[in-house]
């Protein structure tokens, strides 16, 4: 088995281990009785449903290039970087880490998690694991998978897709933090006081 080989099926227990995992909480979210897709203040609040297609499209557009790059193909090897193997297996250990953090995140979060911004039903300001100290630590886990799946790759195509996911991530975050705020008002403001909001706050 070549090296290339090997670091294609590490990337892909990445995404197996992510996939389970979204999948499950999905299940139960849905199970609970609550919407998948945005309702209309969800679409409003991203901007308009231009901004959903945007968002459905680069999606797609991932889970294609995601699927080439695992099948081998040859044209997306023309993209790649030269990186020393000891640092493309740091970026396969530091996705490890994001999805367990990941997983974490999504436990505190059980059935009011949402990959739209909108709240559920009874919805309740959640506080407790990673919320302790971070406002949005499941962004954290993306942003260290993003990051990692482009050093494991060394491919110019992922690497341009984290930057693109966390850029897209961090314009979105203050949408979200608006609509806590109309939800919770002076508990959300305090909240924000004493938490980071990608990282622990010094």
């Amino acid at each position: 088995m070549t090296t290339e080989t090997t670091f294609r099926w590490a990337f892909l227990i990445l995404l197996a281990a992510l996939f389970a995992m979204r999948f499950y909480f999905m299940i139960k979210v849905r199970r609970a009785g609550e919407r998948l897709m945005p309702d209309k203040q969800a679409v409003a609040r991203e901007g308009g449903r231009g901004i959903l297609i945007v968002r459905m499209a680069v999606f797609f557009l991932l889970i294609i290039f995601l699927v080439m790059y695992i099948i081998g193909m040859k044209w997306i090897d023309l993209f790649s970087f030269p990186l020393p193997n000891w640092l493309r297996w740091a970026g396969f250990g530091l996705g490890l880490f994001s999805v367990v953090f990941w997983t974490w995140t999504q436990i505190h979060l059980d059935t009011q998690w949402s990959a739209q911004l909108q709240l559920r039903k009874e919805h309740h300001l959640v506080t407790s694991g990673p919320y302790v100290r971070i406002r949005h630590p499941l962004y954290s886990a993306m942003f260290g998978w993003a990051v990692a799946l482009g050093l494991l790759t060394a491919n110019w195509i992922f690497a341009a897709m984290a930057v693109l996911s966390i850029a897209g991530t961090v314009a979105r975050v203050p949408k979200e933090e608006q609509m806590m705020i109309e939800a919770f008002g002076e508990e959300y403001k305090a909240y924000m006081q004493r938490t980071g909001r990608f990282f622990p706050k010094l």
